[in-house]
């Protein structure tokens, strides 16, 4: 198979690469590099794709998908037999700080992405959501057929723009699209802007850790092995119309998240023991845009793919202070 990946400098697109390369197939990825956080990072996990023994069937091309007629030619120009997007501007925060970000990579270039689609006719399409689109909903697990038309963040807008965006396309063009909503994502080679990341850093250096809603948190962490392994076995089940569906466009949507919410005070204890340092704490109230939990239901997950996160959190945390000792030289 030939596959399209976008974001693969990313945290879950260099996983996903790395993945297709293992098992023999050819990837075209896509990234623009952009400096929201530690471009480095970006690269050294390009460094690490291109030493993988089938570096050969991997080829990479600098591009920013909201380059309208850029995008639309080298779909054309590859016209590869599916694709995995993953590309976004990410971060519930910096939404609030720079929401002009999030319109262009979010949603003008996922558009650039359907239209592209809409012209080579993919064998299908899976794309990246989020769990936040679930906003401030209450009832716990998050369900896919949950209510989510009340987003406390731009970054969960887009995202759920993305979905219905999807569906229309899906929908009007007959392109077999699934959207997979991950939950707090996290492991080796993690982006820095997420708590693991930022964790780790202050606990190393004698700084103390911001600590939302005074610990009063649960999240659905889910180690990056899992997130991948969802990923490839959706994208291997091209997407049909759900039988209940009341359009038959060829679209499906799932919950990605280890079906285990913990409390964020038991994440930074597991840290702490794993970088044998106790973590200076600063308690604050909640921040705006956040959620006080995540729990993903993929009862329909497992149903479609039969497979469900079962990475145990202390392990994912023990694997995930490893290699940051290991990529930092502590």
């Amino acid at each position: 198979m030939k596959a399209l990946l976008t974001g693969v400098a990313g945290f879950i697109g260099h996983a996903v690469c790395l993945r297709l390369l293992e098992r023999g197939d050819t990837v075209l990825g896509v990234d623009n590099l952009n400096d929201y956080y530690d471009v480095s990072l970006k690269q050294a996990r390009l460094d690490s794709i291109a030493a993988h023994a089938n570096a050969k069937n991997f080829k990479f091309v600098k591009l920013d998908l909201a380059e309208q007629v850029a995008t639309a030619k080298l779909f054309s120009d590859e016209k590869p037999d599916s694709v995995v997007h993953l590309a976004a501007q990410a971060g519930v925060r910096y939404s609030l700080q720079n929401p002009h970000a999030y319109i262009k990579s979010n949603i003008i270039a996922f558009t650039n992405v359907l239209e592209a689609c809409r012209e080579i006719q993919p064998q299908h399409l899976v794309f990246a959501s989020s769990s936040s689109v679930y906003g401030g909903n209450t009832k716990l697990p998050f369900s896919e057929s949950d209510n989510v038309d009340k987003p406390v963040s731009l970054y969960a807008a887009t995202k759920k723009a993305n979905e219905l965006m999807a569906y229309t396309y899906s929908h009007l063009f007959g392109v077999p699209m699934t959207g997979l909503r991950f939950f707090t994502v996290y492991g080796p080679w993690g982006r820095p802007d997420m708590s693991p990341f930022l964790f780790a850093d202050a606990i190393l250096n004698n700084k103390p850790i911001q600590v939302f809603n005074h610990g009063d948190m649960m999240r659905d962490f889910t180690y990056i092995d899992d997130i991948v392994e969802g990923v490839i076995r959706v994208l291997d089940k091209t997407a049909t119309p759900a039988q209940k569906a009341i359009s038959s466009a060829p679209y499906r949507l799932f919950n990605i998240g280890n079906n285990h919410p913990e409390k964020l005070m038991d994440f930074i204890g597991m840290l702490e023991y794993a970088f044998g340092k106790t973590a200076q704490k600063e308690f604050l109230p909640m921040q705006a845009g956040d959620v006080k939990a995540t729990y993903a239901d993929i009862s329909a997950l497992e149903a479609w793919v039969g497979f469900k996160p079962n990475t145990p959190l202390k392990l994912g945390v023990e694997k995930f202070a490893q290699w940051y000792k290991d990529y930092y030289k502590i």
